[in-house]
């Protein structure tokens, strides 16, 4: 959807086609809070707190609805002692696999199944002989800490690349020639949502709650909200 239309669309939920004259909206206004629903509404999604209380991958069409989102990025790990480690992508929303290659002097590189646990108890996973890290079984953990992700290798064995697959940020919405809220720069270009068409009208009714609130019109307020969700 363009954003035109966009606009368009907000003003007309928020009966302001024809009259600007109660509190007006400005662009900035309606980017950032566009920008801020978006990423309300994939949270929500992602947790399955929303109204059919399906998750990530939860139904059909969750992974239909989110998976422009999902993106796969090749991380070059640094060895460090009993874990390999490497910085995650900037552009990081939500953690989804982790996969590599292990290998050792005498044998190829394998595939690994990898399992993402707790930092506190990193101690317990590496002494326990049933899930520490196991070039036989291809099986080892991995933890987030310190926007990094750190992969168990317990020194068995070596890995020379990580596949990381996450979840990415929504792209954030610009219109051209508008102060950018985020950078306070004029945007030069229309950046438009990433997400298909059915989802922008989703994302429309969760800009129009938030700006709804900011004003104090309660009663399309809770219109949107109705909206946002029972259309989920």
């Amino acid at each position: 959807m363009d954003n035109l239309t966009l606009k368009l669309k907000i003003y007309q939920r928020l009966n302001k086609l024809a009259s600007f004259d109660y509190d007006n909206i400005q662009d900035w206004q309606i980017i950032e809070a566009f920008n801020k629903g978006s990423v309300d509404w994939c949270r929500r999604q992602l947790h399955g707190t929303n109204y059919t209380k399906t998750g990530d991958e939860g139904s059909k069409r969750r992974i239909d609805d989110l998976q422009i989102l999902l993106t796969v990025d090749t991380l070059t790990p640094l060895e460090q002692d009993k874990y390999y480690s490497a910085t995650i992508p900037n552009d990081y929303f939500e953690y989804k696999r982790v996969s590599f290659k292990g290998k050792t002097d005498c044998c190829d590189a394998n595939d690994f199944v990898v399992y993402l646990v707790e930092e506190a108890n990193i101690d317990l996973y590496l002494r326990d002989p049933l899930k520490n890290p196991s070039f036989e079984w291809r099986e080892t953990f991995c933890t987030l800490l310190g926007n990094t992700v750190k992969v168990f290798t317990n020194n068995k064995f070596d890995i020379s690349e990580i596949k990381f697959t996450y979840y990415k940020q929504p792209r954030r919405v610009e219109f051209a020639g508008i102060s950018n809220p985020y950078t306070g720069t004029i945007s030069p270009v229309d950046i438009e949502s990433e997400f298909k068409d059915d989802i922008v009208e989703l994302l429309i009714d969760e800009t129009v709650k938030i700006l709804a609130a900011d004003i104090e019109n309660y009663n399309t307020n809770q219109i949107s909200e109705s909206q946002v969700e029972t259309n989920n």
